[in-house]
């Protein structure tokens, strides 16, 4: 398994090249600089911290601190959203090309009043609080008529595209449905066509059995770096039952979701010196909430690598990191 070797990935029949005689073991990805673990809990200039909500835009949610006088969690919109509400969905054709105004909701979650705390440094009621406003912004969201997809990601680092130390998560709601996701649905009605199953589940299974590439498991989910993973450390957090929507997980499962998040963040973190990544949940459209096929997750890349020429133009991703090593070296102690 050692020379170079290409895997198709079972969701979108995508191939990723594997070329571990490139030289990198999972131990090369740890970056250079150690993070401080306890900076300032206050920055003057942040216009997430106390005191300067003069710079912020108006607050549409904000959860108190169960411990003390402070907020724990606010939810604003974005300064510089991507999408605004002002705008309609109306297509029209300019020339010969097709355009629509930029119409959807751009929030950003602040997770904590804490300038630089993080969420493996976070305790698990923050962080359950955190997948708690995730469900709640969601749902709403997805009440409205014209949102046809709620996106909830979440940027760490430079390299990841955080222009903001203070820990902050973001979720945009769009008109739109992309072709990606629509590419994604299609292979997995496709899957289900040819076998009668999801595709998902049948990962799922198989991975909880074989176990070589399985970080964490809970009751309610399956942490695991994907068979074709696209960049050393790629993770999957799973839920073992089938779910299309994360709108429909339960209390209990936001509980799971929250403990194997922090837990696998909290690996990533003091395993590879805090990487910078990126993180999003994976859900279904609008009117594919109750497919059999569509099963919801998320998925964390971590930027330790980045595409040069040949990928960009073949779009097959080189991982100079098997994941089966890596695997491996997140689950030593």
């Amino acid at each position: 398994m050692n020379k170079s070797h290409i895997r198709l990935n079972k969701t979108t029949r995508e191939w990723v090249i594997y070329a571990p005689n490139r030289g990198k073991r999972p131990q090369d990805f740890q970056q250079e600089h150690i993070v401080q673990k306890h900076g300032e809990s206050h920055s003057p200039k942040c216009p997430f911290c106390t005191g300067n909500e003069h710079l912020l835009r108006p607050i549409i949610l904000e959860r108190p601190n169960p411990e003390n006088t402070n907020w724990q969690i606010r939810v604003i919109p974005n300064k510089f959203p991507a999408l605004t509400p002002d705008e309609n969905t109306h297509r029209k054709l300019e020339g010969i090309y097709l355009t629509m105004p930029g119409y959807g909701r751009h929030e950003v979650i602040i997770e904590s009043a804490n300038h630089s705390q993080d969420i493996p440094t976070m305790s698990i009621q923050e962080v359950e609080m955190i997948i708690d406003t995730y469900h709640q912004r969601y749902i709403e969201l997805m009440e409205i008529d014209e949102s046809m997809m709620v996106i909830i990601f979440r940027n760490h680092g430079k390299k990841a595209g955080a222009s903001l130390v203070h820990p902050h998560s973001q979720i945009i709601a769009t008109s739109i449905v992309p072709q990606h996701r629509r590419w994604q649905e299609e292979e997995a009605q496709r899957y289900y066509d040819d076998f009668g199953c999801c595709v998902y589940c049948e990962i799922l299974a198989f991975e909880q059995q074989n176990k070589k590439r399985v970080i964490q498991e809970n009751s309610s989910f399956l942490a695991f770096i994907p068979f074709a993973a696209k960049v050393p450390f790629e993770i999957w957090i799973m839920p073992k039952k089938h779910q299309a929507d994360f709108g429909s997980i339960s209390e209990s499962e936001k509980s799971d979701f929250a403990s194997i998040l922090k837990n696998i963040l909290t690996r990533l973190s003091e395993k590879l010196n805090d990487p910078d990544y990126n993180y999003v949940i994976n859900t279904a459209a609008r009117y594919k909430a109750e497919e059999p096929q569509v099963h919801w997750y998320c998925q964390i890349e971590p930027r330790l690598t980045t595409p040069a020429g040949f990928e960009i133009a073949s779009g097959i991703r080189i991982n100079p990191s098997l994941p089966e090593l890596d695997a491996e070296f997140l689950t030593t102690t």
